[in-house]
């Protein structure tokens, strides 16, 4: 399976946003836009007008750390996103959610907080183009990998999950290798290549 790579815009400078887009434009699959609601997660970034903003080739991963993500799905769509990616633990009905996004003909994904099991999200499965292991706390770029995380990558590929699994949280180009050796194939990393002088051989150096 190929190694996707997407830059988390949660560490690029928002001053500069599409200019810091266009460094990886080129070396990148997907752009991971992380949206946060001060509620959810005790954090706010940004809301669909500054998603409908990104210029970038790549398809926009929309991470929504948003409570009744439900009520907003396409306002992002609208704005852009390719893939709607909510939280599990954020929905009181979550296959309701998953049709939803499906209805509005872009991919969806579950991501799961580190607190979560992956038995949570069976039901739903079938349906998800991408799971999200968070490998850190929800929130806040920067945070160190919780090496704990793993086994949910490894029981994910043991139920057969095909789609993308993928991490986010701390993923650099030593963790990289932890989780694709269990089965993860998308590496989402915000200040690891964002802060790094040299982005394109942070990207390459996160495809294991």
């Amino acid at each position: 399976m190929k190694i996707k790579v997407a830059p988390s815009i949660l560490s690029a400078d928002f001053g500069r946003l599409n200019e810091d887009i266009a460094t990886v434009d080129e070396y990148a699959d997907m752009i991971h836009v992380d949206v946060m609601d001060g509620h959810f997660v005790p954090n706010i970034t940004i809301g669909a007008p500054v998603v409908k903003c990104i210029k970038s080739k790549l398809p926009l991963d929309v991470h929504l750390m948003i409570e009744n993500p439900g009520d907003f799905v396409k306002d992002f769509v609208d704005a852009g996103a390719s893939r709607i990616v909510v939280h599990a633990e954020a929905c009181s009905d979550l296959a309701g959610v998953v049709r939803q996004v499906k209805d509005l003909g872009v991919e969806v994904g579950v991501a799961i907080k580190p607190g979560t099991a992956v038995a949570e999200i069976h039901d739903v499965l079938n349906e998800l183009d991408e799971v999200l292991v968070m490998t850190v706390e929800p929130g806040f770029g920067g945070q160190d990998f919780m090496e704990n995380m793993v086994p949910k990558i490894r029981e994910l590929r043991e139920l057969g999950f095909a789609g993308d699994i993928a991490v986010d949280g701390g993923i650099n180009g030593e963790t990289c290798k932890v989780c694709i050796s269990a089965g993860a194939n998308m590496m989402c990393a915000g200040s690891y290549i964002f802060k790094s002088q040299d982005k394109v051989e942070a990207i390459e150096s996160l495809r294991g």
